[in-house]
């Protein structure tokens, strides 16, 4: 059986995309799980879309193009898993608040990682057409371990933090990653082609979804940052000069 075709699987995975609308910025999620017994549901993003929103208690807007839908999340409203390091989260809500699909994507395995060469593809809401989903795409360049992300060959991200990064296979998607952050060439003195940087999705299978109610996710939620972060879109280049893809 042949790969399907890019645009086959941009279709697929539209309906799982979300655009995430916070008082300083915004950025992209994607549908992770539900619990149905409990009632909740959860979204993936990046940690420094949702981390400043967290830090203050601010609300967080979910809108979801494929339904027209969209919601504000209250802080009594949302629980926040947030990994800082890994620049992963994950915004825990009640499961009727947006006609998501019936059920997510399968998640990459948390022991294997894609090797170099691979192509993949990834979705979310650029900065320069924030009203636009759009679908960008490369070929893996490396996989760091240490960092548990893969670096993509010349794709400025352009904005979509958050986003879900997939691969084609034949028994349909599996997200592989979520867009992070973009690191420039800057050997010349100029902003030449560099590599995007994508997060493995191998932590979220630790969070299944077992919580018994919203109420126990808010108990068991990341506490927030010990100091304010900066408000998206942010131009503090990270430890590895990679600067964030809000």
């Amino acid at each position: 059986m042949a790969l399907p075709e890019w645009y086959e699987v941009v279709e697929k995975i539209q309906p799982h995309v979300v655009k995430i609308l916070t008082p300083s910025g915004s950025g992209t999620g994607f549908f992770l799980a539900s619990a149905p017994n409990a009632g909740v549901c959860m979204v993936a993003t990046a940690a420094h879309v949702i981390n400043h929103a967290h830090y203050w208690e601010e609300h967080i807007r979910l809108d979801h193009e494929a339904s027209g839908k969209s919601i504000l999340l209250r802080a009594a409203d949302r629980a926040l898993f947030v990994d800082e390091r890994l620049d992963t989260a994950v915004i825990v809500f009640g499961k009727d608040s947006l006609p998501l699909p019936a059920e997510p994507f399968q998640l990459a395995p948390n022991d294997k990682h894609l090797k170099v060469g691979n192509e993949i593809g990834w979705l979310g809401y650029p900065a320069v057409s924030i009203s636009n989903m759009c679908f960008f795409g490369g070929k893996i360049s490396a996989w760091v371990e240490r960092d548990q992300a893969y670096l993509v060959d010349g794709v400025a991200i352009n904005g979509v933090s958050g986003g879900p990064a997939f691969n084609r296979a034949e028994a349909g998607p599996v997200i592989v990653g979520v867009v992070s952050a973009y690191m420039p060439n800057r050997a010349t003195g100029e902003a030449l082609p560099g590599v995007a940087v994508v997060r493995s999705v191998k932590q979220f299978h630790d969070l299944a979804p077992t919580f018994q109610s919203l109420n126990q996710a808010q108990e068991q939620q990341s506490p927030p940052s010990q100091e304010p972060p900066p408000a998206l879109p942010s131009e503090n280049p990270t430890p590895t000069t990679s600067r964030r893809a809000t």
